[in-house]
């Protein structure tokens, strides 16, 4: 088990957005966290990540309680995250984007070799390396994103509506990368709205609503769910 959260709680201000949430990522899965708009995915990743601390519960990554650890020290046990809005370097080029993915010191021995696994992932980043990062297409964007994520070497990466903003042919394009990145060897954890495509990609999935989990099982068996699919896929 690579990522255990058991009973957690966190919000704002006192008041509680999750509430008793119990989740596990287990090595090389590719798991999906489904929700609406306010329904607790972004506080529930922040807790995760060390950006929020919560009010109750664990959070254990590899066997080790990360609870109350700094944001850059969850970063260098091997957790890379990749927020919706990408937050990118615009004015830097491509190329130094990816440079600072691989800051923490466990990744920069090996970057030179991260350098080309991620050109391998995403060619036209490689052919783009000396562009402003600015100057990228939403796309291209994203894809530079999750490369500067992998840059680090992560056990874990986390991603967050990486679909988001982009036409459906990228959509499905992003998704296919997801897919080859965890063949890889690398464990995902996304959120995403567009549920249909991320289900298609993942092994399992959890549904949280108003805070709380109210359902999870294999993404087959949910893509199957009537309920589900009135709910989310509009089906």
């Amino acid at each position: 088990m690579m990522l255990e959260v058991s009973g957690l709680a966190a919000g704002y201000q006192g008041a509680d957005v999750i509430r008793d949430v119990d989740f596990h990522v287990d090595s090389g899965e590719a798991v999906m966290i489904i929700g609406s708009n306010g329904a607790g995915k972004t506080t529930l990743f922040r807790s995760v990540l060390g950006l929020l601390a919560p009010s109750s519960g664990a959070v254990r990554f590899e066997g080790s309680d990360i609870v109350g650890m700094p944001a850059q020290r969850i970063a260098r046990l091997g957790v890379s995250f990749v927020p919706a809005e990408r937050h990118l370097f615009p004015r830097m080029t491509v190329q130094e984007n990816l440079d600072l993915g691989a800051y923490p010191r466990r990744a920069r021995a090996g970057m030179s070799d991260s350098l080309q696994w991620v050109y391998r992932l995403f060619p036209i980043i490689k052919e783009r390396r000396n562009q402003a990062a600015g100057t990228l297409s939403g796309g291209e964007q994203q894809m530079l994103a999750i490369g500067r994520a992998l840059m680090s070497r992560p056990n874990l990466l986390m991603l967050d509506e990486p679909s988001l903003g982009l036409s459906p042919l990228l959509t499905i394009e992003i998704f296919k990368l997801v897919e080859d990145i965890r063949r890889e060897g690398v464990t995902v954890l996304l959120v995403e709205q567009n549920v249909y495509q991320a289900l298609k990609v993942s092994d399992r999935a959890y549904v949280l609503e108003t805070g709380r989990v109210t359902m999870c099982g294999q993404s087959g068996q949910l893509l199957a769910d009537e309920g589900l699919r009135r709910s989310y896929l509009g089906l």
